[in-house]
């Protein structure tokens, strides 16, 4: 999986001569466009329309305007000295009903995109779904039509029929546990399209995206022109452990491999089946009363080879074992770091996180996502300085070395995210970009992380500040025990 830049090291850092060193976004996030050159309508230009559903009312209409600018953004991400790219394609932009006819300038768009990533040295990681479902086909049932995966595969197949000449590197589903998990279930009715479904619905249309993946998978192998590396980008729920004792290890393990009743903030239900052809015994109990059927031979579909396994980590949630080795949250102390989104400052989910996948399912990691919301602006020197967002970075990337330096196969990083965007429901309140966006004029102003990010890559990590400790002071005082429910602080960017 190597980029095609050269690393620069002095010897010092135990990321692999050949790790990839990127940064993300998404299409419906920055492209803006909305309803220009052919392009549908998906779910998210319908809730935007829905007033009072979005903070302040934003929309992604504009966003970024990077459907327009795209020349512009990658020169940044080139002056940035990114390897790599990780983008998505948005489905209505290149079928506009989602099935049927295919827009040409929707694809245009994207082959221009493609080309003057690789003209700067940059290599393109391409995200099939990420978020922005076909407004048509939500009309017709959306996830939760028999025929969705099958919908997802002639998508994939116009897109791989295009791009693979060009393309090496794909990811199929951007965390099903949000677009589905906070999409459609009544309880978490935070995202795109705002359903309230009950779990057995729910259920059904976790089902159906996963034989999506399935479906997209086979494709992608069939059709590609160039040899494919293949994977996903869920959502990592990282716990860690409170102490380095065998005993919280061994708790943190089994509470990240756990599946939790009444909700979809876990990793077996949606890992188990596309790594290992089965839904998990903890996952079957924990929803026994809410299973749909599955048709036989299900399984076979949705378990494909996949090249690596694709991570999106911001955060985590400490445990400790009690008394019996169960696993029990601990509470942070008060005024505990957190970002401007309110996730808690736990870069050891960077090392752990890896650490329990890579044992779980026994394949190469990819952080596909990680980074920092940040109350970020414009200096009057006219420079953005963000020194947070620099030590989080830093923080977080030496768990990510030290997970590394003792055996986790980790292959790359993606940083999220290349530019301040548009934050789904949070609208434009939050900035996690290197470079920030001014949404009224669209100037682009590269921050204070972004160039140390640039030395970052240019020393394939040498650069990190060592500080990162083991966890190995005893529990706070003041932590209480409490039955390991995921409290979702991670709501999937």
């Amino acid at each position: 999986m190597q980029s095609g830049s050269t690393h620069h090291t002095n010897g010092a850092s135990p990321f692999p001569a050949n790790f990839t060193w990127g940064a993300a976004a998404a299409s419906y996030q920055i492209e803006g466009a909305w309803n220009e050159e052919g392009k549908g309508l998906s779910v998210w230009d319908m809730v935007t329309r829905q007033p009072g559903r979005i903070w302040e009312n934003d929309t992604g209409n504009t966003a970024c305007d990077h459907y327009h600018r795209y020349r512009e953004d990658v020169a940044l991400m080139s002056e940035i000295g990114l390897q790599a790219y990780r983008l998505s394609i948005s489905w209505p932009r290149v079928i506009p009903a989602g099935t049927g006819g295919i827009n040409h300038a929707g694809l245009d768009f994207y082959d221009k995109l493609i080309d003057e990533l690789l003209s700067k040295n940059i290599t393109p990681w391409v995200t099939l779904f990420h978020w922005d479902f076909p407004y048509d086909l939500f009309l017709r049932g959306g996830w939760l039509n028999a025929d969705s995966p099958k919908w997802f595969a002639d998508y994939t197949a116009v897109v791989v029929d295009r791009l693979s000449d060009r393309v090496a590197h794909w990811m199929t589903l951007n965390e099903p546990q949000c677009f589905i998990g906070m999409g459609h279930l009544k309880l978490e009715n935070e995202h795109a399209p705002f359903l309230k479904l009950g779990m057995t619905e729910a259920l059904l249309a976790a089902h159906h995206s996963l034989l999506a993946h399935g479906l997209s998978v086979q494709t992608i192998r069939a059709r590609a022109r160039k040899a494919p590396l293949v994977s996903w980008a869920p959502m990592g729920c990282i716990y860690c452990p409170a102490t380095e004792s065998p005993g919280d290890i061994a708790a943190a393990r089994r509470a990240t491999n756990d599946v939790y009743d009444g909700h979809f903030w876990n990793n077996r239900w949606f890992g188990d089946p596309v790594v290992l052809g089965r839904y998990p015994e903890e996952g079957l109990k924990a929803y026994a009363k809410w299973l749909p059927k599955f048709a036989d031979g299900d399984f076979e579909i949705i378990r494909q080879p996949l090249d690596f396994y694709g991570l999106n980590i911001y955060s985590g949630t400490l445990v400790k074992a009690d008394a019996d080795g169960k696993p029990v949250v601990v509470t942070q102390p008060p005024g505990h770091s957190h970002t401007h989104f309110n996730w808690k400052l736990t870069p050891e989910a960077l090392y752990w996180g890896p650490k329990f996948f890579a044992e779980q399912y026994n394949l190469p990691i990819v952080i596909t996502e990680n980074g920092m919301s940040n109350c970020d602006w414009v200096s009057l020197d006219g420079k953005v300085h963000d020194p947070q967002r620099i030590d989080f970075l830093n923080r977080y990337l030496l768990a990510l070395q030290r997970a590394i330096s003792e055996g986790v196969d980790v292959r790359g990083y993606f940083q999220w995210s290349i530019l301040d965007n548009f934050e789904w429901a949070e609208g434009y309140k939050h900035r996690f970009g290197l470079i920030h966006v001014d949404y009224e004029t669209l100037k682009r102003t590269i921050k204070d992380s972004a160039y140390w990010y640039r030395e970052v890559i240019h020393t394939n990590g040498a650069s990190l500040k060592p500080g990162y400790r083991k966890v190995t002071d005893p529990v706070p005082a003041h932590s209480i025990n409490r039955p390991v429910v995921l409290e979702p602080q991670i709501i999937g960017i």
